[in-house]
């Protein structure tokens, strides 16, 4: 198995947990379970295919949708064990995120030779199922929050990018990519990091002309 496909499973299972911890935080049944994890575990890498104009992932190997439907299954079991499953959630969706900024870029790199696209692709896969995830569940949006996260898949990706243009082995750029992604998007969580925020200001007075 390649580096990028055991990459791809990985943040597949580990985004699909995030899914389904939101799914057991709104009390569903099994079969809610299996679909917000499916969604979630599947959703970033569907948009990044249909954005790259290639056959989606998980249409050509069903077996990502056979990954999601164990790990709710799992999840469905073992929710109640934890102690608080936002926080558990928020650091799985930290892994997973990094994950696929890494792997998203990768396959964005490959598929269009365009630094710019790759890191488009490693962002849209790293936050899209995410994004998914938390406006079905009638969460309040990862991306609302104040601490960095669009930024850490950013970072990642650019990191893979950058790797693979210094001529780094895959292993390593992944590598890379995912420390960057994770260390970011894990301060920001530990730490509360956040870029400036705007700030409204009072507007131009038009009367006076100035």
């Amino acid at each position: 198995m390649s580096a990028v496909l055991a990459l791809d499973y990985a943040g597949v299972a580990v985004f699909a947990a995030t899914g389904a911890l939101a799914a057991s935080r709104k009390q569903l049944d099994i079969v809610g379970f299996v679909f917000l994890a499916a969604v979630t575990g599947i959703g970033g890498g569907t948009f990044r295919d249909l954005v790259l104009d290639q056959p989606v992932f998980w249409v050509l190997n069903p077996a990502y949708v056979l990954v999601c439907a164990a790990v709710a299954l799992i999840v469905y079991g073992t929710a109640h064990l934890m102690e608080s499953r936002y926080r558990v959630l928020l650091w799985l969706d930290c892994i997973g995120l990094a994950a696929f900024a890494a792997m998203g870029a990768a396959k964005g790199l490959a598929a269009s030779g365009s630094a710019t696209i790759a890191i488009i692709t490693g962002m849209l896969t790293a936050t899209f199922g995410g994004v998914l995830r938390d406006l079905l569940a009638g969460e309040p949006s990862v991306l609302l929050r104040p601490e960095i996260y669009l930024s850490a898949a950013m970072a990642g990706a650019a990191a893979y990018t950058l790797a693979d243009a210094g001529g780094l082995p895959q292993l390593l750029s992944l590598a890379a990519a995912f420390a960057i992604a994770f260390i970011i998007r894990g301060g920001a969580l530990l730490f509360g990091w956040k870029l400036p925020r705007y700030k409204p200001r009072a507007g131009r007075d038009v009367g006076s002309g100035k």
